[in-house]
């Protein structure tokens, strides 16, 4: 087994059961080459670790942030929580060093794929609630995600992708965007989507993810710098 000492001194935390944390590292390519205890990938972790999230994040920016509407939490929560802002968390922490793949998927640079830091890192939050509970989850969140919280809501923008390439195309073109799943592969387990940003009939840009949203909003973000380009 890998040894984690490094890693728990970069997530600065303990673990009771240290088992979990192994868990929350096993990817699913990984099951049918590791000889190891888990035959699981941490996708089970990962859906508990994204709900903790979300409510840690919904309660945090309640408490912080008095004067904001509903709408402004929202969109802060979603900057806050959207893959490309935990991969970037991910990648400080060397999370992708410790991760089980197969020698394929780390081939194809699956150490840096930002939905697999991303998803890993929900799993890694689902371990820690489950080892230490609510306290421990206040403590490792208030510590990765307050540069993040700071930085974002300092920014005076609260806005989604998809919100932010609405209002630009809106405002250049007059029309309101719309997403198409243009392709979807992979087995039920683990779905991959393609999604299409359009304005009208045309094509803007791609996005691809593992649910439809985050390819909705892969696609939001490379459309936005699309049109920007083009105006």
């Amino acid at each position: 087994m890998t040894d984690l000492k490094p890693l728990l001194k970069l997530l600065n935390i303990s673990f009771n059961d240290e088992k979990l944390l192994n868990q929350a590292l096993v990817h699913r390519s990984s099951l049918n080459e590791y000889k190891n205890p888990y035959s699981i990938s941490n996708e089970r972790l990962e859906f508990l670790g994204d709900a903790v999230l979300e409510l840690w994040t919904s309660q945090t920016l309640y408490k912080k942030f008095p004067d904001f509407n509903e709408g402004q939490m929202t969109n802060l929560r979603s900057l806050i929580v959207r893959t490309q802002n935990l991969a970037s968390i991910a990648l400080d922490l060397k999370i992708g060093d410790y991760i089980y793949l197969s020698k394929g998927e780390e081939t194809h640079g699956g150490r840096l794929n930002i939905s697999i830091l991303a998803d890993t890192l929900e799993a890694i939050i689902g371990a820690i609630y489950l080892d230490g509970g609510q306290n421990a989850v206040d403590t490792f969140l208030s510590q990765i995600l307050h540069k993040s919280i700071d930085e974002l809501s300092n920014k005076n923008q609260y806005k989604d992708p998809k919100s932010i390439f609405q209002e630009l195309s809106q405002s250049k073109q007059g029309i309101t965007p719309n997403y198409q799943i243009i392709e979807q592969t992979g087995p039920d387990h683990d779905k991959k989507f393609t999604s299409g940003a359009y304005i009208g009939d045309k094509l803007i840009a791609k996005g691809e993810g593992n649910s439809k949203q985050k390819a909705e909003e892969q696609a939001a973000i490379n459309a936005t710098e699309s049109l920007k380009n083009l105006l």
